[in-house]
């Protein structure tokens, strides 16, 4: 559920961020063109943050996996891991908590829907973690992680869910005659900052589905989920 605090204390309390520097919480949540627009330097925005970030993201899954799949080898782990930090899943996040509203932007970024953007989005809540982290709050970061990702790192376990149907697809369509998926973006609709993206995708000379998303890759991947629910590879709405 989206928050609707207009306090960043109360925002980030009610996350769970409990230890925390309000100054390195403030540039996490900058981006360049607000720093550009009111003449401010590059360490005032959240770059260096997001990059420290994106460190913690990684350690913090990958030691959740390995723990939580004892069995799986190196490639499975890796697989589930690129979804769990990719920006299409941290915007989604940044949304449902509502961290969308607290993002400084340039007045121009903001009439372009900059606090929508999923790589803004992503990018700033990468940035997020690694403010928490040097405010001496690892297990906040980790907490949270967790909290957000268990459910669908228990999904792509199994091979279930939209983020993994490309590779659910690919493996059916393999193991059938060895030849793989084929996706090609047959439209593009929208302003240039803020294009749709309509995918087929056709396995031996026949299109199976068309799917469409922000970016080419969600595009894909839901063409490939309703091609899995089709060929009945995926048991869910």
């Amino acid at each position: 559920m989206q928050s609707d605090c207009k306090n960043i204390d109360d925002f980030l309390n009610i996350n769970g961020f409990k230890n925390y520097d309000k100054n390195l919480v403030k540039t996490a949540l900058t981006h360049s063109s607000y720093v550009n627009d009111n003449g401010g330097n590059f360490f005032e925005c959240y770059e260096r943050l997001e990059f420290l970030g994106d460190a913690v993201l990684k350690l913090i899954t990958s030691d959740y996996l390995y723990k939580t799949f004892p069995d799986a080898n190196e490639g499975k782990l890796t697989k589930i891991r690129s979804v769990i930090i990719s920006d299409e899943v941290l915007a989604k996040i940044a949304l449902e908590i509502g961290l969308s509203s607290f993002i400084r932007l340039s007045e121009a970024e903001e009439r372009d829907g900059g606090q929508k953007k999923q790589s803004i989005l992503a990018c700033a809540m990468e940035a997020l973690f690694g403010a928490i982290y040097l405010s001496g709050g690892y297990r906040d970061v980790e907490v949270f992680v967790i909290k957000h990702m268990t459910g669908l790192i228990e999904d792509l376990s199994n091979n279930r869910s939209i983020y993994n149907a490309k590779a659910v697809l690919q493996e059916y369509t393999q193991a059938e005659s060895k030849i793989v998926p084929e996706y090609k973006t047959i439209k593009e609709t929208g302003k240039a900052n803020d294009r749709t993206f309509f995918v087929e995708v056709s396995y031996n000379g026949q299109v199976l589905a068309t799917g469409s998303g922000k970016t080419k890759r969600s595009a894909q991947q839901e063409a490939a989920f309703i091609a899995c629910k089709k060929l009945k590879l995926i048991n869910e709405d």
